[in-house]
């Protein structure tokens, strides 16, 4: 029978973080003042996991992973399969082309998400924090931390983006059953929110918005800390474990990938699986490619410019050197809305300004990602989230065209969470009854 499963042994799972930092092509820019205001360095000292902040600009290669957080990686499912897409590769036609794909959709919650979750509320929770609280986009990171919290007995406060809060209606009980407050950004719970809304009182929200919101709030409520779920270093950080489990995974398999592929918003989930492999080809260990796949509706990385601006749409972030559409840029609602942020991670950027990593885009109308993510259910039998439908569709994409020039390719994708929650969204994209 063919090995299509690789699996790590519970006691070969990672015991410490990558941190790309050191290992970059040039040192990262670091976080700027705005010319005007106060200090948004202090502020974000004032609402942030102090223990997140450290890690933020450490340039230690690898940083331990505290053995409370590992029993809970490991509780939560970790070390997480790498699968060969054998029955996709068949249903394509492929001959030199191989296809994997990693498990990130296999969390207590359904998302890469979980890796950083549960890191955040220990630190949280180690400084005496009651409450943590959050953005979310597609929701799945607002369900990890809601999680999290929970294991850590903490509260836990989620600022969702209107547009997806408002069909997302089981997610929200999700988080709702694991005890979380959540309020569809803009609210009116913040300034920024009431300021927004008397502007446009529909107004669809965005990510730039509800982090805004959930920063606010955090500086407004005692015993609240603010958790961000993607863009900043120590959340790629957390995330290297998804591509350190891989890098022993292609070990067992006897077999090397040439091309990473992942959906890219602000950054996590590519990182993760990216980054350990980034380091390596820096190091000269090995040779591979990384591609990231993003919506028109958000190109940040594909076509926005490299600059500083601001996280966040109220300006409450420092200034980060990133791809940037511009923190106030208005961008239409998609399905997969976790990838609908106006920037990408500063690290991801700079790996990008190097051409490093590169990015595709995919129309906004989002009926390619569906087809392909169709298609892996009926080959697969996997149904994943609309996210990770953006890294099988440029997957997909890169192999025919390999194919095509009679290459041979290994080309890893990674399946950044499932799609159980968003049948919704498959309904209407799909046509279906």
């Amino acid at each position: 029978m063919q090995k299509i499963q690789f699996q790590l042994p519970v006691d070969e799972f990672p015991t410490k973080w990558y941190n790309i930092i050191p290992d970059l092509p040039e040192p990262l820019p670091p976080p700027k003042e705005p010319e005007d205001g106060h200090s948004r360095m202090e502020y974000l000292a004032k609402t942030m996991v102090g223990e997140c902040l450290k890690q933020e600009m450490s340039t230690d290669r690898w940083v331990p992973i505290p053995e409370e957080i590992r029993e809970r990686y490991i509780q939560a499912g970790r070390p997480r399969p790498l699968y060969r897409a054998v029955r996709l590769e068949k249903k394509l036609g492929l001959k030199k082309v191989r296809l994997y794909y990693k498990r990130e959709d296999l969390s207590p919650t359904g998302s890469h998400k979980v890796n950083t979750a549960l890191a955040q509320a220990y630190y949280a929770a180690k400084e005496g924090n009651t409450t943590l609280v959050t953005e979310t986009g597609a929701g799945q990171w607002g369900s990890a931390l809601s999680y999290a919290a929970k294991l850590f007995d903490l509260d836990c406060v989620v600022f969702w983006v209107k547009s997806v809060y408002d069909w997302k209606t089981d997610r929200r009980t999700l988080m709702n059953l694991f005890g979380a407050k959540v309020y569809a950004s803009p609210s009116k719970e913040t300034k920024t929110g009431k300021e927004i809304l008397a502007k446009d009182p529909n107004s669809p929200g965005s990510l730039g918005i509800a982090v805004s919101e959930g920063l606010e709030y955090a500086d407004t409520h005692d015993g609240c800390v603010y958790c961000l779920g993607s863009v900043l270093n120590h959340v790629l950080m957390h995330q290297s474990i998804i591509g350190l489990e891989a890098i022993k995974q292609f070990e067992i398999a006897e077999d090397s990938p040439d091309l990473i592929v992942g959906c890219l918003g602000g950054g996590s989930n590519f990182g993760g699986i990216a980054l350990p492999f980034v380091g390596e080809v820096l190091n000269k260990k090995r040779e591979c490619e990384f591609l990231a796949s993003q919506s028109e509706a958000a190109p940040n990385l594909a076509k926005g410019e490299y600059k500083y601006d601001f996280g966040d749409v109220g300006e409450h972030t420092p200034l980060l050197k990133m791809y940037t559409l511009g923190h106030k840029k208005d961008m239409v609602p998609i399905k997969a809305d976790g990838l609908r942020y106006h920037a990408a991670a500063p690290l991801i950027s700079l790996l990008r300004h190097h051409n490093i990593v590169k990015a595709v885009t995919y129309p906004a109308d989002e009926k390619a990602i569906f087809q392909a993510a169709t298609m892996f259910l009926q080959s697969e039998g996997w149904l994943i989230a609309p996210e990770s439908s953006y890294a099988v569709r440029a997957g997909i994409d890169e192999a025919l065209k390999a194919e095509k020039a009679g290459k041979e390719r290994v080309i890893c994708m990674n399946i950044s969470g499932h799609g159980f929650l968003d049948l919704t969204a498959y309904k209407e994209k799909m046509g279906l009854p």
